[in-house]
């Protein structure tokens, strides 16, 4: 099937598209939601309250300040094209991770880039032991909040049986221009820690979308985040039982299109070793996929791979352009690429 794709001036624009054997025009809302890893989005002030000595923004001894500004402005334009060349706009809703406090989120969406696109912020402190956090922006001209809640995710030390502090995980519930949606933003616990911690925060996560099948009925969820974990891997596969293939979900099944784009297409947000893992992921409850488009459906997705975000030489070279390495700032934006979806909704004339 071929589409053409025609955009209006509005804010918000319908698309449209031929479908060449019906010879009839259809028009369509679309909106981008995505996700992205921010590494390390730390101020220059040293909170006595975390443990921020260690992060790189801390470790680097001149220029911190405007070092600081180039790292926001670089995260603003990464997000303020995503989805650009479909859309026309940055995306409705992006979840967002390795973020220190309210405050970097709040300088990142007074950037030039993005300050006159009306974001809004959803923010809670975690325990974590580095001091990052999750948030979520969102487009409060489409997106209306209705309620945020922040859920812990308990996990111990092997030897000390001690507890490890680690990011919690957010939901947000909220109505996209006029339809409710629940979103839930994820860091799991990284690959130094084992794979129980991982399959451990999957357990917290199905116990949120349980309790919001409980409580609305089938209900439109989006889990989102840096999972730490490929696509194939027990936390996303067994524990939180993403699928692959639509044919082969029942109905609270969740569906992991990401999965195709790794294993089928080969394509990653991080690296290690000279392989492409993804780590970074966008995972959807069964009633985003009706594809009548009647309300909001699943349309793409896909990961935000532009040449600019690829080191271009050096050890790393063909690796994410990260920010920050061996103490210094590098001038790039992150070690992660940003997941995304197009979520697609007729409009009938």
């Amino acid at each position: 099937m071929k589409f053409k794709f025609l955009f209006s001036l509005l804010l918000f624009p319908i698309i449209s598209y031929n479908l060449i054997a019906q010879e009839s025009k259809r028009n369509f809302k679309i909106h981008t939601v995505a996700f992205y890893n921010l590494e390390n989005l730390f101020d220059t002030i040293n909170d006595v309250n975390k443990n921020d000595e260690a992060s790189p923004m801390m470790e680097i001894r001149f220029n911190r300040g405007e070092i600081y500004k180039k790292k926001i402005s670089n995260m603003a334009e990464v997000i303020s094209q995503i989805g650009l060349e479909v859309t026309k706009r940055p995306p409705s809703i992006v979840g967002i991770c390795e973020v220190e406090n309210k405050k970097v989120v709040e300088d990142l969406i007074a950037d030039e880039r993005l300050k006159n696109y009306n974001y809004e912020i959803v923010h809670y402190e975690s325990p974590d032991d580095r001091g990052i956090d999750v948030g979520m922006i969102y487009n409060k001209d489409v997106f209306k909040l209705k309620n945020s809640n922040s859920h812990e995710v308990y996990i111990t030390d092997n030897n000390s049986n001690k507890r490890r502090n680690t990011r919690d995980q957010l939901v947000v519930s909220g109505h996209l221009q006029g339809e409710l949606m629940h979103f839930i933003v994820n860091h799991w616990p990284s690959r130094g820690a084992d794979e129980t911690k991982r399959i451990a925060a999957a357990e917290v996560n199905n116990s949120i979308i349980d309790s919001l099948r409980d409580k609305y009925d089938d209900p439109k969820i989006i889990t989102m985040g840096d999972f730490n974990d490929d696509p194939f891997d027990k936390s996303i596969k067994k524990v939180l039982g993403a699928k692959k293939d639509i044919k082969d979900l029942n109905k609270n099944d969740m569906y992991n299109p990401f999965e195709t784009i790794l294993v089928d297409d080969g394509i990653g947000t991080n690296a290690y070793r000279d392989k492409w893992q993804l780590f970074d992921q966008i995972i959807l409850s069964k009633s985003f996929l009706k594809k009548d488009y009647k309300d909001y459906q699943l349309y793409k997705a896909g990961v935000f791979n532009k040449s600019f975000l690829i080191n271009k030489k050096g050890k790393f070279r063909g690796y994410p352009f990260r920010s920050f390495s061996y103490g210094t700032f590098t001038g790039g934006y992150s070690d992660h690429l940003p997941p995304y979806i197009f979520l697609l909704k007729e409009v009938k004339k």
